[in-house]
């Protein structure tokens, strides 16, 4: 069969469906706040040797990650030719293709006519795994142990049969069974609807059809790369940026990016980052390539799908031992502290080759603030929040207040429904005035957030960042501000540590948290009276 430019876009636009399809599974049927309102995960579909062909509408940190895995789990762990088309092989171990065991992933082959057409894939953020803090989130891990509970490359259902013993395994480690279960078996039913799809699609156009269309598919996306890459100067550009420190020791932790541009092609070379630290900030190239995969192609005109072929053109070098490729058994739990910071280094390089489309840092990571109620009966709720705080202001364009940007791609969970099913209540919700940075155009403003415990006692643990180093301003644009986290008990307030496990609270204890907003981009001196009179009116500037 002959295909031409019409039936791929045909096929291309049926392969982002498939994989829009799985993540309306998931929404629609998860159980755990964390996936279901939070939105937490992601799904795509592969050709068939595994490279990303289509993806829904997620988020970046998962998607640029996923054919990475599911290659790993191909190249080391399972041979393709025996992987049947009734198998789901999952695993969420960061030294096998995984991120950090809270994103447990599961692949699927599908098959037409006896012949390996593609493989469907869906990555959930589960809200327990385990270990040494609840929510699996435990900021004082030393080492990967200590985080949970690791799934090696294994068949989770085989035959069509699920794999009971390894089942019963998982829900016997983890705090909240039957929501990580019920998260996992919506997984599955997210593969199913896929691979459907997909088989439909085969049924119409052949097996060598839709593997030619997939082909295809990827070498316009990479021709599309090379074209955007093409209309950059040639060059090298450098940027740093700092995180606080790993959680457990106190030196800021450097993250440098060497850019260079030449032709068609760009390469990154990350070796000038910090070694890998004893606290759970450690990356494996899993999640740091993928926050460089998103800043280049955040920097196109965004014609291109975004698939496996982007990457080509893009060469990623790393030092083994560093924080951006670990070396087991680091610990990895908080590495998306890393992930942001190198989106934001990234940005850094690329203002320098393209000064009028690259934006001031963002908030630049997650603020996970995991809380473990503690009833009379000895009973116990978990909630993990991940917030967020202000975009980076761009050239002709103010930062967006509290917006999930970047590496993220989340939703809030509604305070209706944390104080439904949790004993905590949301004293307090909104932006944080004053808290972008000043410039011509304002970076967007952080948000302030106050959760109360209600129940007799209560567990917290903190990941975050940026309480040190502020979100950086561009072209004489100021910084955004810094974040802060407060216990307020009887009225006294006392400083948490923002990298904290085991903060004990007890009933009407407040927690607040305040989050960076993003940094400014030009001189304020410019700044149009009519916008400065603006903030002023809405309350943004103090």
């Amino acid at each position: 069969m002959t295909l031409g430019p019409i039936e791929i876009e045909v096929i291309r636009n049926a392969l982002t469906a498939a994989a829009a399809e799985m993540d309306i599974t998931i929404w629609r049927t998860s159980r755990s706040t964390i996936v279901r309102e939070l939105l937490d995960y992601s799904t795509a579909v592969f050709d068939a040797e595994g490279n990303n062909v289509a993806q829904s509408a997620r988020i970046p940190q998962h998607l640029n990650s996923m054919g990475a895995a599911l290659r790993t789990l191909l190249d080391r762990f399972v041979v393709a030719d025996e992987w049947g088309e009734h198998d789901v092989v999952a695993t969420n171990d960061p030294y096998c293709g995984a991120q950090h065991l809270n994103d447990v992933l599961v692949f699927k082959p599908v098959m037409h006519e006896g012949r390996r057409v593609a493989y469907v894939g869906a990555l959930c953020h589960h809200i327990d795994m385990g270990g040494m803090a609840p929510g699996s989130y435990a900021a004082t891990a030393t080492e990967v142990f200590q985080e949970g509970l690791r799934i090696p490359p294994l068949k989770l259902v085989e035959n069509g049969r699920l794999n009971r013993a390894v089942w019963e395994m998982i829900g016997q480690n983890v705090r909240k069974p039957a929501l990580m279960l019920g998260d996992l078996q919506s997984q599955l039913a997210s593969l199913d609807v896929g691979a459907a799809s997909i088989r439909r699609l085969a049924a119409r156009y052949g097996a060598e059809g839709l593997v030619e269309a997939t082909a295809r598919i990827l070498d316009m996306s990479e021709a599309a790369m090379r074209a955007a890459i093409r209309a950059m100067p040639d060059g090298r550009y450098e940027f740093e940026d700092f995180l606080d420190d790993d959680g457990i020791d106190p030196e800021p932790v450097r993250l440098h990016a060497a850019v260079t541009v030449r032709g068609d092609e760009i390469e990154v070379d990350l070796s000038g980052c910090d070694d890998q630290r004893r606290g759970p900030i450690n990356c494996t190239p899993a999640m740091s390539d993928c926050a460089v995969y998103y800043a280049v192609i955040a920097a196109t005109d965004g014609a291109m799908p975004a698939n496996a072929g982007c990457y080509r053109p893009i060469r990623i070098m790393h030092r083994e031992g560093s924080v951006t490729s670990c070396r087991a058994p680091a610990s990895v739990a908080h590495r998306i502290a890393v992930g942001h910071r190198l989106a934001n280094v990234m940005f850094g390089c690329l203002h320098q080759a393209l000064p009028d489309r690259m934006p001031a840092a963002y908030y630049g990571g997650s603020y996970v603030a995991t809380f473990q109620t503690e009833a009379a009966d000895g009973s116990r709720e978990v909630l993990v929040e991940i917030e967020i705080g202000g975009t980076g202001a761009a050239p002709g364009k103010d930062g967006v207040n509290a917006w999930s940007f970047g590496m993220h791609n989340n939703a809030n969970i509604p305070v209706e429904m944390i104080e439904s099913q949790m004993p905590l209540t949301i004293t307090r919700y909104g932006l944080l005035p004053g808290s972008g940075g000043a410039g011509e155009f304002r970076g967007g403003l952080g948000l302030v957030r106050e959760w109360r415990v209600d129940s007799p006692a209560a567990v917290f643990t903190a990941n975050m960042d940026r309480f040190r180093f502020p979100p950086y301003g561009l072209a004489g644009g100021g910084a955004g501000s810094l974040g802060r986290l407060t216990r307020v008990r009887d009225g006294a307030e006392t400083p948490i540590a923002p990298k904290s496990d085991g903060v004990r609270l007890r009933a009407g204890d407040v927690v607040r948290l305040e989050t960076s907003g993003g940094g400014g981009f030009g001189d304020p001196a410019g700044r149009d009276a009519g916008a400065a009179s603006s903030d002023a009116a809405l309350g943004y500037v103090p």
